[in-house]
């Protein structure tokens, strides 16, 4: 079927064939805004863009509008080429994967599916040889951990503290599977454990985002994993869902993908309804979208996601500016079978993370304190440099580090708003000196800037 001639009024509802799924015959569908109907009827929703082809016949799903709908069926403009979970992998640049542990664990054994993570290790390092950067959020440390200690193996609703212990034991496991993995490649892989404060307050973000960065740029693949041994709340982070949403925001990503046991989402449960039509690309994630997530998978035994939470964890990624592919990990090589055209959805983000990012600095903080800047800095910030001591005449506040500071020229004139490398009292200290003071000054080797380029946004005037 084909879109509208006009340009930006593109409404994908089909493909031109049949595919096979577990379940029987079910078409590709895309959903796009109703809004971008040609003529939308007032009470027009999300869901009024979602089709299905049936032993190819079309039948509509939910739209009352049946004769605008069929109006926009008949022409016949060329079908362009769009986004796709396959293009997306190839464009990204910086890609955070989430395995969870009914993919990485044997359920009846306990053990590392080994086949499997070398096939998926083969992968990371094909991304790594073509200039990409890759960070893994891995579960599996609990499932590890319960193998190792046969009292707990049997215990799905173990206490908190059986959690904490399962986790001890299963890092040092989960950590070896995977360097023993990467080893071949030549990789190196990297723990990091996080916490949920380490993601949601300002500071401490901060510190894990240059600890990642920082191994990023040494090479090596960061293990993301949260740190059950001394969570104080029951542990679920949004069974690792979430955490690697806030990962690929707090590391500036472009494409979250998450591997699922379904081949990304469909109108309904294709397991359980044979006429379950895929959406291989959403733009808008509306409540008829979210309301399509199913609850948590059981069946695997080893996990808790389930289509909800990869949901919601599309939901934080968006909102930093970064797209999310949900595939099947089923398969030996699941991102090369991706690019090669494999099912999957693809959840389009509206802006790139550093413009979110930005938004986020510009519209969500408060500034807690003012930096003077010379003439000679406000001219380098215009040229798209960073703020370095060197540059700054005067501080005034309590920020500490992190907290986003106002920016004004000589004559008290709004220049920007941008995130302190480092508190009020060492900016004091710093402001004026030069760069390679800054040890001598503070005592230790710091960033080199007082704002870097990235964590700015300057007023357009």
């Amino acid at each position: 079927m084909t879109p509208a001639a006009k340009p930006n009024r593109a409404l994908w509802v089909c493909t031109p064939a049949l595919r096979k799924n577990s379940s029987g015959t079910a078409p590709t569908a895309v959903i796009m805004p109703a809004a971008r109907l040609p003529r939308p009827p007032a009470a027009m929703g999300e869901m009024d863009s979602i089709m299905r082809l049936h032993c190819g016949a079309m039948r509509q799903e939910t739209s009352p509008n049946r004769g605008v709908i069929e109006s926009f069926m008949s022409q016949r403009a060329a079908l362009p080429v769009g986004p796709n979970a396959a293009s997306a992998l190839g464009a990204a640049r910086r890609v955070v994967v989430k395995i969870g542990s009914s993919l990485l664990i044997d359920a009846a054994t306990r053990q590392p599916t080994r086949d499997w993570l070398a096939a998926v290790a083969s992968d990371l390092a094909a991304l790594k040889a073509e200039g990409r950067e890759v960070i893994v959020v891995s579960s599996g440390s609990i499932a590890l951990g319960r193998g190792r200690l046969p009292q707990l193996a049997s215990r799905l609703g173990a206490r908190l503290e059986d959690k904490q212990a399962a986790a001890s034991v299963g890092q040092s496991l989960l950590m070896a599977a995977w360097s023993g993995a990467l080893d071949p490649h030549g990789l190196i892989a990297g723990q990091v454990l996080l916490t949920r404060d380490d993601t949601e307050r300002r500071r401490r973000w901060l510190n894990a985002r240059a600890t990642v960065e920082a191994l990023l740029t040494h090479g090596v693949i960061p293990i993301v994993n949260e740190n059950d041994t001394v969570a104080t709340e029951e542990i679920r982070y949004g069974d690792n869902d979430r955490l690697a949403a806030r990962t690929a925001q707090l590391a500036r990503a472009d494409l979250l993908v998450l591997l699922s046991d379904v081949d990304g989402l469909y109108t309904a449960d294709p397991r359980r309804d044979p006429t379950a039509a895929h959406l291989p690309l959403i733009e808008t994630l509306s409540p008829d979208i979210l309301a399509m997530g199913g609850g948590a998978n059981a069946e695997a035994g080893v996990g808790t996601g389930g289509m909800a939470t990869k949901l919601a964890a599309a939901q934080i990624a968006r909102s930093a500016g970064c797209a999310t592919i949900i595939a099947s990990g089923q398969t030996l090589s699941p991102l090369s079978a991706i690019r090669d055209g494999a099912r999957a959805t693809l959840i389009a983000a509206p802006d790139g993370p550093m413009a979110a990012y930005k938004q986020w600095i510009a519209g969500s903080l408060s500034p807690t304190g003012t930096l003077t800047l010379d003439a000679g800095a406000v001219t380098a910030l215009k040229a798209g440099k960073s703020l370095l001591p060197a540059g700054v005449t005067a501080v005034s506040g309590g920020f500490e580090k992190g907290d986003c500071v106002r920016l004004i020229d000589p004559n008290g004139r709004a220049v920007g708003v941008g995130l302190a490398a480092y508190a009020a009292d060492e900016a004091a200290r710093l402001r004026g000196r030069r760069s390679d003071e800054i040890e001598t000054l503070l005592g230790y080797r710091g960033a080199s800037v007082l704002i870097h380029r990235d964590d700015m946004v300057l007023d357009d005037r």
